[in-house]
């Protein structure tokens, strides 16, 4: 597999997870807690294959590599205290 056919599947891969993570936010109870929940996640989980698609339209190598830091700092788990 080349570059190119590893960034379409993986593309779709994080689109696929994205629309995963908005079905289970949509599952969430609607308590207060529930809500802060479905924030947080939503946001987290449909930004990773957001921030592949823009690494993936870098206007050059270096771009590229930070952009993919991006994307690696936003899958992480979350620091105490963030």
């Amino acid at each position: 597999m080349d570059n190119k056919e590893f960034s379409k599947m993986f593309e779709k891969r994080t689109l696929k997870f994205g629309i995963k993570i908005i079905n289970l936010s949509r599952a969430l109870p609607k308590t207060p807690e529930g809500i802060v929940i479905r924030n947080q996640i939503t946001k987290s989980g449909t930004s990773i294959g957001a921030n592949y698609r823009e690494a993936n339209r870098a206007r050059s190598k270096a771009d590229f590599r930070n952009k993919i830091k991006i994307c690696e700092s936003e899958a992480s788990l979350p620091a105490a205290g963030r």
